[in-house]
C-alpha cells in the first residue's frame, strides 16, 4: 500500500523533476516509510512506501530490473504473490526481494498484458519498458486502489491522489458538467473516467491503459462483473449456497492475512465485520486486535454499536479497543478529513473513519474491513423495490437518485443544464449484457460503480491519510464472481443479505445477526447545525463560489433557510452536498 506518481513525456524532453517531487511529497501520508524517484529521458516515476510485504530495502520502489529492461511503481497488495512466485521460478525467473512488487514485474514480462488475470488483490501500477518506451497502467477489478491521470502540455501525469496532480500544476480545474450531474445525482459518486475537474481523469476499475512514446493510448477492459447463472445454479438449494459461500468467504479472508506485519480488523458490530473477525479467528490468527468507533446518541438516534462489537470481541477473545468520538471533535476535525479526500465525499462516515484510522494506525498497519457486503449480497432497501420490476431503470432512479433532472436544472446554472447524464448512465449500464434480472442489474451497477466511488474510495482516502492499509475481503473478485451466480431471491431473503446472514450463523453468534441494521448519522452534517452550517453558508456565499457560478442563488437560499427539511431519498442533506463541494474546491484549488 503506497502512493505512486509519474510523468510520461511525448516531446522527447526530460520530465519536470520539481513537479514530480511535489506529487510524491503530496502523498507522504500514504507511504510514510520511504520514498523514491527515478528520472530518465521521456519519463519519470515516483513512489511513497508503506512497508507491509518485504520490509527490507530490496522491495524499494521505483523498482527496475536491468536484465528484463522493465520497471514498476505499484500501490496495493497482491495476496497470491507467493504462488505466482513459485510458478515464475519454475519458468526460470530468479528473485532478489520477497514481496509482491517484483512478482508483478516478472509476471508482466512472462505473460504480457494477460498477467493481470492471474492477480488476486488490490492494485494500481505503472510498468515501463526501457527499449520500447511503452508504459502500461492498470487498476484492480473492483477499483479498490485509485489511479488518477492528467494531460498537460507535452505529457501525461498520473498519481494515486487527485490533489497530488494539482500540486504538480498545469491542470484544467474547470468543472466538468457530466461529473457535476453525477455528483449531485448519485450522492457524490462520479463514475470513471470522469472527475469533477475537466483536467483530471481516473482509470476505470478492471482496466489497462497502454501509453506509447508518441502519446497514443489504448484501453483494454480485462474484467467486468457478471450476474449469470446456470440451470444448476438456479436449482441449488439455499442451504447448499450457504455451504459454498462459507468456503468462498474463508478463502477471501485467509488471502488477506498475507503480510509481514500483524493484520487486525475493524469491528463495527454489524454482521459483515463480525463475520470477518470470526473467520480470521477460525483461520488461526492469534492476538487479534479489533477496533470499533462510536459516537454519542442524538435525538433518539443511536450513535454506536459498542455492545454488539463487544459480543464478538468476547466470543473470539480479541484485543478490542473502543474509540468514542464526541460530536464536537467530529466537526472540529472535519476540515482535515476534507483535505484528505481525493474527491468530495458526502457520507457522514468519512469523518468517523478518518478519526478511527488515526487511532488504529497507532497500533497496526493493516486491517480487514467489511465494506462491499451490502452491494454484493443485496443489503440495501432499494433492491426489493426492483424485484419483478417492469421499469428497472425508473424504479432504481426513483429509489436511489438524490434528485430528478428537473430539480437538477433548477439547482445549477444554465451552462450546466445539458442532458440527463445520470439517467442515461443508469439506462446504459442496465442494458449491458451479463445481467437479466432487475435486482441483478442494480447489484452489478452498485458493486462495480457506486461502491467504487463511495465506500471503497472513502476507505482508501481515510485510512491512507494515516498510513493504514485496509483490506476488503467482500471485494475479493472470486467471491464477487461467485456471488453473481447466487439467485437474487436468496440475497433478498430475510430482509436482505439472507444468504450471507444464514452463512454467518455458522461462524458468529446470532445476537449480532438478528437486529436492525445500524446507521450513525452525524447530526451536525445530516441537519447542518451550528458552526458547520456557518462554514457551509460562508463557502456557498463566498466570492470564490460566486465566480465559479455552479448553483442558482435562489435554490441555495431555500436550502440555507431550512437545511433540515431538504433531505435526499437516502437520508442525506441536499445542502451538505453543495456545501461540501464548494468547501472541497476551495480547500484544494486555493
Amino acid at each position: 500500500m503506497c502512493g505512486i506518481a509519474g510523468e510520461i513525456r511525448f516531446d522527447g524532453g526530460m520530465p519536470d523533476a520539481a513537479a514530480l517531487g511535489r506529487m510524491v511529497a503530496a502523498q507522504t501520508r500514504r507511504g510514510p516509510d520511504g520514498a523514491g524517484l527515478e528520472m530518465q529521458l521521456g519519463r519519470g516515476f515516483g513512489h511513497r512506501r508503506l512497508k507491509i510485504m518485504d520490509l527490507t530495502e530490496a522491495a524499494q520502489q521505483p523498482m527496475f530490473d536491468p536484465m528484463l529492461g522493465m520497471g514498476i511503481v505499484f500501490n496495493g497488495a497482491v495476496y497470491n504473490h507467493p504462488e505466482l512466485r513459485r510458478e515464475l521460478e519454475g519458468l526460470g525467473y530468479t528473485f532478489y526481494s520477497h514481496g509482491d512488487t517484483e512478482v508483478l514485474l516478472k509476471a508482466y514480462h512472462a505473460w504480457g498484458l494477460d498477467f493481470v488475470q492471474r492477480l488476486n488483490g488490490m492494485f494500481a501500477f505503472a510498468i515501463w519498458e526501457r527499449d520500447s518506451g511503452k508504459v502500461v497502467f492498470g487498476r484492480d477489478r473492483l477499483g479498490i486502489k485509485p489511479f488518477y491521470y492528467s494531460e498537460v502540455k507535452g505529457a501525461l501525469r498520473f498519481a494515486s491522489s487527485l490533489p497530488a496532480l494539482l500540486k504538480a500544476g498545469g491542470v484544467d480545474t474547470d468543472i466538468d458538467p457530466v461529473a457535476l450531474n453525477s455528483y449531485l445525482s448519485f450522492h457524490a459518486v462520479v463514475p470513471a473516467p470522469y472527475t469533477l475537474l475537466k483536467g483530471v481523469r481516473k482509470l476505470a476499475p478492471g482496466t489497462l491503459m497502454v501509453v506509447h512514446p508518441d502519446g497514443r493510448r489504448e484501453e483494454k477492459t480485462f474484467w467486468a462483473m457478471q450476474a449469470v447463472r446456470s440451470a444448476e445454479d438456479e436449482a441449488r438449494s439455499f442451504d447448499d449456497w450457504c455451504e459454498l459461500l462459507l468456503e468462498q468467504l474463508r478463502a477471501a479472508v485467509k488471502r488477506r492475512l498475507v503480510a509481514d506485519v500483524p493484520v487486525g480488523a475493524l469491528l463495527s458490530g454489524g454482521v459483515d465485520s463480525s463475520l470477518i473477525v470470526g473467520l480470521m479467528a477460525e483461520a488461526g490468527v492469534r492476538d487479534l486486535h479489533t477496533y470499533n468507533v462510536g459516537f454519542a446518541d442524538v435525538g433518539g438516534e443511536k450513535g454506536n454499536e459498542f455492545e454488539y462489537a463487544q459480543i464478538i470481541a468476547d466470543e473470539f477473545g480479541t484485543h478490542h479497543e473502543r474509540i468514542f468520538v464526541p460530536e464536537a471533535q467530529l466537526l472540529q476535525r472535519l476540515p482535515e478529513a476534507i483535505e484528505a479526500m481525493s474527491e468530495p465525499m458526502v457520507s457522514h462516515d468519512c469523518i468517523g473513519f478518518y478519526l478511527l484510522s488515526e487511532a488504529v494506525s497507532r497500533h497496526t498497519k493493516v486491517v480487514q474491513s467489511g465494506q462491499g457486503a451490502d452491494e454484493v449480497f443485496g443489503g440495501y432497501h432499494w433492491y426489493p423495490k426492483l424485484d419483478g420490476s417492469t421499469d428497472a431503470v425508473g424504479d432504481y432512479l426513483a429509489a436511489f437518485r438524490d434528485r430528478d433532472h428537473a430539480d437538477y436544472r433548477a439547482l445549477v446554472q444554465p451552462q450546466y443544464h445539458a442532458e440527463d447524464f445520470s439517467g442515461r448512465f443508469v439506462a446504459e449500464h442496465f442494458a449491458r449484457p451479463g445481467a437479466d434480472d432487475p435486482v441483478d442489474k442494480a447489484l452489478r451497477l452498485d458493486t462495480s460503480i457506486m461502491l467504487v466511488d463511495d465506500p471503497v474510495k472513502r476507505v482508501d482516502n481515510m485510512t491512507m491519510a494515516f498510513g493504514l492499509e485496509a483490506r476488503v475481503p467482500f471485494l475479493d473478485h472470486e467471491l464477487v464472481e461467485f456471488a453473481g451466480r447466487i439467485p437474487a431471491r436468496h440475497k433478498l431473503a430475510h430482509g436482505g443479505k439472507g444468504v450471507l446472514k444464514e452463512t454467518a450463523r455458522r461462524v458468529i453468534p446470532s445476537a449480532v445477526i438478528d437486529r436492525p441494521k445500524g446507521y450513525f448519522p452525524v447530526p451536525g452534517l445530516k441537519y447542518l447545525q451550528g458552526s458547520t452550517l456557518d462554514t457551509v453558508r460562508d463557502a456557498l456565499l463566498s466570492q470564490a463560489a460566486r465566480e465559479r457560478g455552479l448553483f442558482q442563488r435562489d435554490y441555495v437560499d431555500t436550502l440555507l433557510a431550512n437545511p433540515g427539511e431538504h433531505i435526499t431519498p437516502l437520508r442525506g442533506s441536499k445542502l451538505w452536498q453543495l456545501g461540501l463541494l464548494e468547501w472541497w474546491l476551495q480547500t484544494h484549488l486555493a
